[in-house]
């Protein structure tokens, strides 16, 4: 999502947070999924609003705190560093099999491709000659072709103030294509994305509806057998090696492959906007919650 879209979201949920963490206070080995006596570790709180986590082929994390237009990175050994000045307002990102970071640039509504060596490409402008919403999530399938939603979240460093293109959808851009294909439009605030690593099935949260849906991929990417996987929107999403579905929000709430409540990691911070996998064996959960970041030891591995 985006800072500045998340206000009214921050402040309803705030309370159901401290609500959630009093309750659930030292009981994280409860849930399955997470290591045996694990903590949840505060890795720093010096930022305004953090997003997009991506892991790189190492285990290195790279977010965003967007209001700043920065990228930083996390890596295996535990350092925080700013990796990147001046990024589009980089909100979601995700790692493509070169090592090119891919990004949802808010400035200007567009896609780019950051280079290891900082190079940036921009991948997409518009939408038949119109000017995207605002790609906010994006998800990159074993071919290299990228779905990524694109909601509408006004921005106060916006000229325009409303959207050009009628409706909020999800979109898919075949690799080497410089025009997306509309995949779902019948959804009022698509968010978070994330896909299997066989490629053969989509999550999308429609954050607006409160609602999570499993797709199925077809061969020429189209989506079809759109199913209600949970009654839960969500900000970002991740999955693990079990087929786990996690959502972010109020905490982290995780979902089995079968769409049953596995339970919720309470987080002390106003919102969580995402989250991944990361660290050398794949199994430390990387959280961006707000003006803080956090890890937390799993049983499982992420497969991004």
């Amino acid at each position: 999502m985006n800072y500045y879209g998340k206000a009214g979201l921050i402040f309803l949920g705030m309370m159901a947070i401290a609500a959630t963490m009093q309750a659930q206070s030292g009981r994280l080995d409860s849930l399955s999924v997470v290591a045996p006596n694990a903590e949840l570790k505060q890795v720093s709180s010096q930022f305004t609003f953090t997003e997009g986590p991506a892991v790189n082929k190492k285990g290195d994390i790279y977010f965003t705190d967007q209001p700043n237009d920065k990228i930083w990175r996390y890596d295996t050994n535990g350092e925080l560093s700013l990796y990147m000045d001046k990024t589009g307002r980089s909100n979601g990102l995700y790692f493509d099999k070169k090592g090119n970071l891919i990004s949802c640039a808010d400035v200007k509504n567009e896609l780019w491709s950051i280079s290891p060596d900082k190079k940036i490409t921009v991948l997409l402008t518009d939408f038949d000659s119109k000017k995207l919403n605002g790609p906010n999530d994006l998800w990159i399938d074993p071919k290299g072709n990228i779905y990524f939603t694109d909601p509408y979240y006004q921005r106060d460093y916006w000229e325009r103030k409303k959207p050009d293109i009628d409706g909020q959808k999800v979109y898919y851009l075949p690799k080497g294509k410089q025009q997306p294909i509309i995949v779902d439009a019948d959804l009022q605030q698509p968010n978070g994305i994330v896909g299997t690593p066989d490629g053969k099935h989509l999550y999308v949260a429609d954050i607006r509806a409160g609602k999570t849906y499993k797709y199925d991929i077809a061969a020429d990417g189209a989506l079809t057998n759109r199913q209600l996987f949970v009654s839960q929107g969500s900000d970002g999403m991740t999955l693990d090696n079990q087929g786990n579905l996690y959502l972010s929000g109020k905490g982290v709430t995780v979902y089995s492959p079968a769409g049953e409540k596995l339970g919720t990691i309470p987080v002390p911070s106003r919102w969580v906007g995402n989250l991944c996998f990361g660290g050398k064996g794949r199994n430390v959960l990387f959280i961006t919650a707000t003006e803080s970041v956090y890890t937390l030891p799993m049983r499982v591995k992420g497969v991004e």
